[in-house]
């Protein structure tokens, strides 16, 4: 049984406890709320096929910062119209899911899952819904069975950091060769009811910068700390309030020489 603490009349761990001083003493960020501006120009979304899919969307609610379609364009552009295989943990109301089956086409594979039973209720429209927990490893893995595998994943769930590690540690490495591994609003590292804080050691900021170690052990010689990555993370994107990694085996890396030594010319 873990060692609690009696906190306000609430039995919570220290670390728990950690958490709600630190929520009491560190500055208040700017609630969520105060940056919507629906009005905002819209210009940043006429740039992208995303932003021009999203701006038109009168479908179920769906919430996207006005930087992310660029970013989405960017990095999965090059997969639409293709029969990829689509996670997005996180359906609320539905909205999004119906803004990648427009964005991908009718021939992506696309599931969302939810620990709200009420998301059931858009199972079948513009993908398969399953309920469960992102941190259920076992649900996680019968979801990706019942897909026959996945090339994309879009964390856009709880947002708490403990969260988002508990996925990753089980998705990445059934991540398909090639894959993409996407966390959206990360936003949410930096504040205590999230799990995260600013420097806080277990805040997802701060493990990608054990990811980029590990992808330099080559260089320190300590090996790499993060199994579920490790041997496979050829690339990490940070943007604000996203974090994009991309799966493919990563060779021994190998320096070369031109002119070749022993031809004319070289030294």
């Amino acid at each position: 049984m873990a060692f609690t603490l009696r906190w306000k009349g609430e039995r919570l761990t220290p670390v728990e406890v950690m958490h709600r001083v630190r929520g009491k003493l560190l500055p208040r960020p700017r609630h969520i709320n105060t940056y919507i501006d629906d009005d905002a120009p819209a210009e940043a979304l006429e740039a992208t096929e995303f932003g021009r899919i999203y701006d038109s969307h009168d479908g179920a609610r769906a919430l996207k910062w006005l930087h992310y379609p660029e970013i989405y364009e960017r990095h999965f552009g090059p997969l639409r119209g293709k029969p990829i295989r689509i996670l997005e943990i996180g359906v609320a109301y539905g909205g999004s899911l119906e803004i990648w089956r427009r964005f991908f086409g009718s021939e992506a594979i696309i599931y969302g899952i939810d620990i709200d039973p009420s998301c059931a209720v858009h199972d079948g429209k513009a993908g398969s819904v399953r309920i469960g927990s992102q941190t259920d490893a076992a649900f996680l893995r019968s979801v990706v069975e019942e897909m026959g595998g996945i090339d994309l994943v879009i964390d856009d769930g709880s947002h708490d950091n403990r969260h988002i590690q508990a996925s990753l540690d089980v998705l990445f490495p059934l991540l398909a060769e090639g894959g993409i591994y996407l966390v959206e609003d990360l936003h949410c590292s930096y504040w205590p009811r999230y799990s995260g804080g600013y420097a806080w050691p277990g805040a997802f900021y701060n493990r990608l910068k054990v990811m980029i170690d590990d992808m330099h052990h080559w260089y320190h010689g300590r090996g790499e700390r993060i199994a579920a990555t490790a041997g496979h993370l050829h690339a990490i994107h940070v943007y604000d309030s996203i974090a994009i990694l991309e799966k493919r085996r990563v060779p021994e890396p190998v320096m070369t020489r031109r002119p070749k030594v022993g031809t004319a010319g070289a030294d």
